[in-house]
């Protein structure tokens, strides 16, 4: 029986990092994927050639389509809120073609109005999953950690009647942090928050086998040119290449062992052994 998942991120690129695989997966099964970013990304960091705010935030919307293709789904919608900044601190933007003339940060709109905007997608797909964050947004990006309250509030509110919320098995990178924290090689700041951030082993209740898709989550991972090399601020003459880009072209064997796998927290489950490789289990019993 084929069903709709719709999936929640913060950002153009996030599907790509966290759920791609599941996604295309997914797809390829028969079922109906929904994709909906809460904000245009334009804030992220990115080659200056792809300009900023608004302008920018157009290039990823429409790389965020580009991937949707790539992984095979179905519809793209925006909620319509501008990317909050790393540290949440982005003030909302002039924009013309927003209500009132100004568009909305994430972190600064009211968690029950987006919650019902997200509940509206919800209720017109008819969806019988949605996938969110955990409570941690993962690293700890304001706009990653409203997906969570956002998600949730939203699932309530549209009788979602199953939610998972996408993270990653911190027991699998907790030892490599700890290691370049002793050897000084990360801020102590960052260190502190990586070693919290996403979902220890003994919380999860999925992981996710998506090695048959890999074609298609690399080729949604670059889907978002803007993001596979960025310029920081503080050094804008210097260029790197990004995560995206980096995991993009990993070679096959190497993707495989890193990109592989995908993890959920499904809400209302208990954690047991072994983790679930289907996150639609609980709607087929």
């Amino acid at each position: 029986m084929p069903f709709t998942v719709v999936s929640f991120h913060a950002h153009p690129d996030d599907e790509a990092l966290l759920t791609a695989g599941t996604l295309a997966r997914l797809a390829a099964e028969g079922h109906r994927v929904v994709l909906v970013t809460a904000t245009d990304g334009g804030a992220g960091l990115a080659d200056p050639a792809y300009g900023a705010g608004s302008r920018l935030g157009e290039h990823r919307l429409a790389e965020l389509h580009a991937s949707a293709r790539a992984l095979g789904a179905a519809r793209v919608a925006w909620l319509g809120y501008a990317d909050s900044g790393l540290d949440g601190a982005e003030p909302d933007r002039p924009d013309p073609e927003a209500p009132g003339g100004t568009r909305s940060t994430f972190t600064h709109a009211p968690i029950e109005d987006a919650a019902r905007a997200l509940a509206a997608v919800l209720r017109e797909e008819s969806a019988d999953a949605l996938t969110s964050y955990e409570r941690h947004g993962g690293y700890g990006h304001p706009d990653h950690v409203r997906v969570h309250h956002v998600g949730r509030r939203a699932a309530e509110l549209a009788g979602t009647p199953l939610l998972l919320e996408a993270t990653v098995d911190r027991d699998l990178f907790a030892p490599a942090i700890r290691i370049a924290a002793r050897l000084h090689l990360l801020p102590r700041d960052l260190s502190a928050s990586m070693a919290r951030a996403y979902t220890p082993r003994r919380e999860l209740t999925h992981r996710v086998d998506v090695r048959a898709h890999l074609r298609a989550k690399q080729a949604a991972l670059l889907a978002h040119a803007s993001q596979t090399t960025g310029v920081d601020a503080a050094a804008p003459d210097a260029r790197g290449r990004r995560t995206v880009a980096v995991l993009g072209r990993l070679p096959r064997p190497l993707a495989r062992l890193v990109l592989g796998r995908e993890w959920f927290v499904e809400a209302g489950r208990a954690p047991g052994w072994p983790l679930l490789d289907d996150i639609l289990a609980s709607l087929r019993r």
